[in-house]
């Protein structure tokens, strides 16, 4: 890599803590800084982009398919790179944040891939962030473990899954590195530590360095990840087209580009991802001043609604059509000790894992390595020894733009229970994220953000069409804090319920809760002199 010194340095404002300096080594900052010198104009860019769409939207412009990427559809030639290796097989796909244990626990769960998730599921504390980079370094030198108090340890077995890491999305910072008195791109820290300790060492091991991409609104927010590929590759001497990157179809405005943001990948794609909660999350965000744009209680919403069936198999006809991957959402059930319970949860992830695999999907994700077998299982009856389905093309597919945005055919009111739930669930996460936990589980299911996302937004939809009274949602804010505490004297109770108030009680409704979050209740920096 060159040496020629950096315009300006990295400074490092985080505490230090045992092993951190392994990571964060001049010569990684020296690598982040480059990244960032290159593209923080264009994030810069990104979100500036995303808030003037955003108001076009909210003030009637309609959104359809692009007339100026016409051609890019019409075009049937073009094709995404060929899997890369590990990444043909993916079957059963296993989330989760890198956590010491939970990586040993992934990587062990006979999952063809884990997704190590910076973003969703990690709570961005100083010490996560880092320790997360630690984690995954000892991963692929296959020095990982851990001993609980109780004295059970884990250790890596021998065949493990492949890894993609997901870093934090472009609307949020890293506010314990510093460039020029601002701080660096939270995306860019993520990636950058990654690749520049794991990149080399992952191709050493026969894999690469491949990654999920998250929150992405468009084609040029695609073309801005594919230019980081180049130079991170050219700046450490990796071949061109050695990364690969799935991308989650998590925003309504990216369900109208999956063809666009496959072809700005092209050479570095590894598919598309299609979720649930983000997605709703995103519509409603979009479109929730909107009366026709009103869901029922999230529960009610599953992946077989008109609209949820539209976009899921938009989204295995474009990426088959482009010989890419399409991977399924997460299945978030945790096996409980009751064998009554397990047997109802474990029946609906099959049928929707069943959906999935008759639908098209390659492989789909869970979020606990109890329900690997199942998952497995269900795709191995459609797979065999087939390693995915991407001959299906799934030309019987048809897809309008008023297919995509068909919410009002499942229009409902708000229950009691759904507004009630949407409060205790959303405290409950804001509490744990909190105190540095972003994978919680809940009621028998394992929530990260995006569940935190969507109840939030639905008690802001719901006030502002008078689906329900804010003297009610304060009562059971005030009821759900009070339980909370009697539950847990540890809890964070009264910052939660700052958290819930500030995100979804507001007049104008804040586009993530996180980054406010994390500002006012996650950073805590202690300067240290440490430069690039």
């Amino acid at each position: 890599m060159s040496r020629t010194p950096l315009i300006s340095s990295v400074r490092v404002l985080g505490a230090p803590a045992e092993r951190h300096e392994e990571i964060l080594t001049p010569e990684a900052l020296e690598f982040i800084g480059r990244l960032d010198s290159a593209f923080a104009d264009r994030r810069l860019e990104v979100l500036k982009e995303r808030r003037r769409r955003c108001g076009n939207l909210a003030s009637g412009t309609p959104l359809d398919f692009s007339r100026a990427t016409a051609a890019v559809r019409a075009d049937a030639d073009w094709r995404v790179a060929p899997p890369a290796p590990g990444l043909a097989d993916r079957r059963v796909e296993i989330t989760g944040p890198p956590e010491r244990r939970m990586a040993i626990n992934a990587l062990n769960s006979g999952a063809k891939v884990w997704m190590a998730d910076f973003e969703d599921a990690t709570a961005p504390t100083w010490n996560n962030v880092i320790g997360g980079q630690l984690n995954l370094l000892d991963a692929i030198e296959r020095r990982i473990d851990f001993t609980t108090p109780e004295g059970k340890e884990y250790r890596l077995g021998a065949d493990l899954a492949t890894i993609m890491v997901r870093p934090r999305g472009w609307h949020l910072t890293e506010e314990h590195l510093e460039i020029d008195g601002r701080p660096l791109s939270a995306s860019l820290v993520d990636f950058g530590l990654y690749f520049f300790h794991c990149a080399q060492r992952q191709i050493d091991a026969g894999h690469g360095p491949y990654f999920y991409l998250p929150k992405l609104e468009n084609r040029y927010e695609a073309r801005l990840w594919n230019d980081i590929f180049l130079l991170a590759q050219e700046l450490l001497g990796i071949p061109r087209g050695t990364v690969r990157a799935t991308v989650l179809i998590e925003t309504i405005t990216a369900a109208f580009e999956m063809e666009e943001i496959l072809y700005e990948l092209r050479e570095h794609s590894a598919g598309l991802n299609a979720g649930r909660w983000d997605y709703l999350f995103s519509l409603l965000k979009t479109f929730g001043h909107r009366t026709d744009f009103q869901l029922p209680d999230r529960a009610a919403v599953t992946m077989t609604a008109p609209f949820m069936r539209a976009y899921t198999e938009l989204l295995v006809r474009t990426c088959h059509r482009r010989g890419a991957h399409a991977i399924g959402g997460m299945a978030a059930h945790v096996p409980s000790k009751d064998p009554e319970a397990n047997a109802a949860a474990f029946a609906k992830v099959r049928l929707d894992k069943e959906r999935e695999a008759e639908d098209g999907f390659d492989g789909s994700w869970v979020a606990h390595p109890g329900l690997v077998p199942l998952c497995r299982e269900v795709f191995d009856g459609v797979l065999a020894d087939r390693p995915n389905q991407r001959e299906r093309t799934r030309e019987d597919v048809e897809v309008t733009a008023a297919d995509l945005l068909s919410l009002r055919r499942i229009a409902a009111p708000p229950t009691s229970e759904g507004i009630r739930s949407n409060v205790a669930v959303a405290l409950r996460y804001f509490d744990a994220w909190l105190r540095g936990s972003g994978a919680v589980a809940l009621n028998g299911l394992m929530e990260d953000a995006a569940t935190a996302e969507i109840a939030r937004v639905q008690i802001w939809q719901w006030l502002r069409h008078d689906r329900v009274d804010r003297s009610t949602v304060i009562d059971l804010l005030d009821a759900e804090c009070a339980a909370l505490e009697a539950e847990d004297p540890q809890a964070l109770a009264l910052e939660a319920r700052e958290v819930f108030v500030d995100s979804a009680l507001s007049v104008q409704l804040p586009l993530f809760f996180t980054p406010e979050a994390y500002t006012r209740h996650l950073v805590r920096r202690v300067p240290a002199e440490v430069n690039a």
